[in-house]
C-alpha cells in the first residue's frame, strides 16, 4: 500500500516539481436509468497544476531529462492522493490518465509528463495492475474539460468497466501550465448489460471491435 506522505514530505515534493494546486474529485451515483443501484459507484480523480518545464523554451529537441526528473514525482504524489482518497489501491477497481496542456505549450509536453512507466507503474504498483493505462492529452485554456478515460486495471476489455471522469478547473491550465491527473473507480457501469467481447466474437467469428 502507498504510504501516506507527512506535510513536509508533500511540501517538498510539490516544489521540486513546480506544483500550484492539487485538486481532487468525487461523484458517487445512486441511480441511473431511474433504477436503483445496489452499491453505488464511486469516481476519483486527483490531479496536479504544474508550471510547464518547458514553457521558456523553444523546441526541444530530448524532453527525457525532465520526463525522468519529474515523472515520478508527480506519480508518487498523485497516487498517494488517490489511495488515500479511494481508502486503499486494492479498491480500485478500473483506472485511467490524462493530461491538458496550456495553450503555449506543445501536445508533447502533456504526453511527456504521462507515457513514461516512471509515471504509469507507480500507479500500477499501488493497485496492483497489470494493464496499460487509458488516457487523453489535450490542450486547453482555464475550466476545460480534463477527461479521463476508465478501463479495468486487471482486464481491459472487460466492457463494464468502460467509464469517463470529466470535471473542470476553474483557473487552470493557464498558458504555461500542464494539469497532469490521474483518474479510479471502485466498480464497473451501475447497469451494464451490453455484452462482452467474447459473445460477439461467437455470434461474428471475428475478433475486435
Amino acid at each position: 500500500m502507498a504510504r501516506k506522505l507527512n506535510n513536509t514530505e508533500a511540501q517538498n515534493l510539490t516544489k521540486l516539481a513546480n506544483i500550484r494546486r492539487i485538486v481532487t474529485y468525487c461523484e458517487e451515483t445512486f441511480i441511473d436509468g431511474g433504477k436503483e443501484a445496489q452499491v453505488p459507484l464511486k469516481l476519483f480523480a486527483v490531479a496536479a497544476i504544474l508550471v510547464n518545464p518547458w514553457r521558456d523554451s523553444k523546441f526541444v529537441e530530448d524532453l527525457r531529462p525532465q520526463i525522468n526528473v519529474l515523472t515520478p514525482i508527480i506519480g508518487d504524489i498523485l497516487v498517494k492522493k488517490m489511495v488515500e482518497l479511494v481508502g486503499a489501491g486494492s479498491k480500485i477497481e478500473a483506472f485511467g490518465k490524462a493530461a491538458v496542456v496550456g495553450t503555449s505549450g506543445e501536445i508533447e509536453h502533456a504526453a511527456a509528463l504521462i507515457h513514461t512507466l516512471r509515471f504509469g507503474n507507480i500507479y500500477r504498483k499501488a493497485t496492483k495492475a497489470d494493464t496499460s493505462l487509458a488516457f487523453t492529452q489535450t490542450r486547453g485554456g482555464p475550466n476545460c474539460p480534463i477527461t479521463i478515460p476508465l478501463m479495468h486495471k486487471l482486464e481491459p476489455t472487460k466492457r463494464s468497466h468502460y467509464l469517463t471522469i470529466q470535471f473542470a478547473v476553474t483557473d487552470a491550465p493557464a498558458p504555461d501550465e500542464i494539469i497532469v491527473a490521474i483518474g479510479a473507480s471502485d466498480g464497473g457501469r451501475l447497469h451494464h448489460r451490453i455484452g462482452s467481447g467474447t459473445q460477439d466474437l461467437l455470434e461474428l467469428g471475428t475478433y475486435g471491435e
